[in-house]
């Protein structure tokens, strides 16, 4: 069983779900916006993606400005704590399960998991 963050206002989620589902790819589709992971599980979730906490922002949000992000001299704690704090800061979709992850930009990307 694979967990899916999903926001169903973006397109790249929605086609990734899409692609997921006609696959029949078992999911746990989470609305990641409505319930924000921990930055525990984020900590988890870029060490699955083999990337740093840095590379999982989206660097267009609002909030990435107003909270000063892009301060190189941040330590990766502030940088999850604020994600989980402010989840449109979370790049999507991203699929993962108990050992691998995927973000999906471009959608296809996501079936690197299965």
């Amino acid at each position: 069983m694979f967990t899916f963050y999903h926001n169903p206002r973006c397109s790249k989620s929605r086609q990734g779900l899409a692609l997921l589902e006609a696959r029949g790819v078992p999911l746990e589709v989470v609305r990641y916006l409505d319930n924000p992971p921990s930055a525990a599980t984020l900590k988890a979730l870029v060490k699955k993606l083999g990337i740093t906490p840095r590379q999982l922002l989206r660097k267009g949000e609002e909030d990435y400005k107003t909270l000063g992000l892009a301060d190189d001299s941040l330590s990766d704690k502030h940088i999850l704590e604020a994600m989980s704090q402010h989840p449109k800061l979370i790049e999507r979709p991203i699929i993962f399960d108990d050992q691998r992850a995927a973000i999906g930009r471009p959608p296809e990307n996501l079936l690197d998991v299965l």
